[in-house]
């Protein structure tokens, strides 16, 4: 792996359950270099066709770590998620062996607070954005919905009436709801971004940013 394209970088994943398999999937699709890790044998195994780099090894061990090369990688994602004792051990290993960049999985906010104590700079919960992003799904008329930390998200959602046959100009969506359409997609055709001359129409799709509570209203509307 230490001859890598120059666009590439480096990750190493520790843990191979659902989350940690599914990111170095997705990673290894992207063209970027990844080397999987996990304590169990059959779960290497399985996913030894699949990865490029699969290995056993105990990661909360320092040695290990340590012949690995994993401080050579630019990044490392802990997905451990069920032995919390692991997680926060291979984490502090990481942030010893001098990682730059620790990303760690979290199953809860005490979990999420010693991992970062122990040198995670980043910490996600898998499970609780999933359903978090599921519940406004559900009860806000929206067909895709992402929220940030600083009250800022960006939903997919149906255009509302009050948007047919205008431009976006003439809806004046920004001075009446307070959100930007940052795109708009139409049946068989890919997203487009919006202009304040696009012209929407009845079952078009919008891509709507803007505070919070202000994107949820928005979505609300029929």
């Amino acid at each position: 792996m230490a001859r890598r394209k120059s666009d590439t970088v480096s990750v190493v994943v520790i843990g191979l359950g659902r989350f940690g398999a599914a990111v170095a999937e997705s990673l290894v699709n992207l063209g970027q270099e990844v080397l999987a890790i996990d304590e169990d044998a059959e779960l290497v195994e399985r996913w030894a066709d699949e990865l490029t780099h699969v290995v056993q090894a105990d990661t909360t061990d320092d040695e290990a770590l340590r012949q690995l090369g994993v401080a050579h990688f630019d990044r490392a994602v802990v997905a451990i998620g069920s032995d919390i004792e692991a997680s926060v051990l291979t984490v502090l290993a990481l942030a010893e062996a001098g990682v730059p960049d620790i990303w760690a999985k979290a199953i809860t906010r005490k979990h999420g607070q010693i991992l970062e104590r122990v040198g995670a700079h980043h910490v996600v919960y898998p499970e609780r954005s999933m359903g978090e992003r599921v519940a406004h799904m559900l009860t806000g008329g929206m067909i895709d919905y992402i929220e940030f930390d600083d009250a800022f998200s960006i939903a997919r959602a149906h255009a509302p009436a009050e948007t047919w046959d205008k431009t976006l100009a003439e809806s004046a969506l920004r001075s009446r709801h307070g959100v930007t359409i940052v795109g708009t997609k139409r049946l068989g055709e890919d997203f487009t971004y919006a202009r304040p001359e696009t012209r929407v129409e009845r079952h078009d799709q919008l891509i709507v940013s803007g505070p919070t509570d202000k994107v949820e209203r928005f979505c609300t509307l029929r």
